[in-house]
């Protein structure tokens, strides 16, 4: 009996020393991603001609708030006939962003302009700041894309893919998203800058095929 009792012993000691040994294994090969936090750029259009679509658009912004990281870093700038930043801090303070758009994108029937040209200056601007300090940037454009106002503030298309290249000098890594414009502005996003970023960190979606653009923005921020 006390033989018995012995050798179901060892072959129990054995099994799990196997067990042990797989897991270790298995543990040891396992190569685990390293985590980049990131800086995300929004370009919010609050102009007068797209206040109807701002709810649903700012709506938008805050879903992709909170599949970010609370180590990522966010900036809004909005769009009218002027742009400056309203916000900037954690992706997950929600109370923070509400109260910031809700006090700085109100309609005001003089702000019909869109001053496109000069958001995505200074989002080119932060991202340049915040890739010193360690972070992964990318910009989100939110709105029409439609040019009204002074000519000198809007997207000079033309010169656009340069200026992407010499951002890109410094952020190989920088990654662009254009939602809620129409298809024909999208086509022209993706026409001029899809040479300079290529598939992966160019996205573009309009306002029917936002179901899937967040998985995608994930990837081309590296998660």
């Amino acid at each position: 009996m006390n033989n018995k009792r012995l050798i179901i012993l060892g072959l129990l000691i054995l099994f799990i020393a196997v067990i042990v040994k797989l897991i270790f294994v298995a543990c040891k090969n396992i190569k685990l991603d390293d985590f980049h936090k990131s800086a995300i750029i929004f370009v919010v259009d609050s102009s007068a001609s797209n206040q109807k679509n701002l709810p649903e658009q700012v709506k938008y912004m805050k879903s992709l708030c909170t599949i970010l990281d609370p180590e990522d870093e966010i900036k809004i700038l909005k769009v009218s006939e002027k742009s400056y930043l309203i916000y900037e801090g954690s992706p997950s303070d929600s109370k923070g962003i509400t109260k910031a758009v809700e006090e700085f994108t109100k309609f005001n029937a003089n702000d019909y302009g869109t001053a496109y040209g000069e958001a995505l200056k200074k989002a080119f601007d932060h991202c340049l700041t915040m890739k010193k300090e360690g972070y992964v940037p990318a910009v989100v454009v939110i709105g029409d894309l439609e040019n009204e106002g002074a000519v000198e503030k809007q997207i000079n298309w033309d010169t656009l893919p340069e200026n992407v290249k010499k951002v890109q000098e410094y952020i190989p890594e920088l990654s662009m998203m254009f939602v809620y414009a129409h298809p024909e502005k999208l086509d022209m996003v993706k026409t001029k800058l899809n040479p300079v970023l290529g598939e992966k960190k160019l996205i573009v979606a309009n306002e029917t095929g936002l179901d899937k653009v967040n998985r995608r923005f994930l990837e081309a921020i590296g998660r």
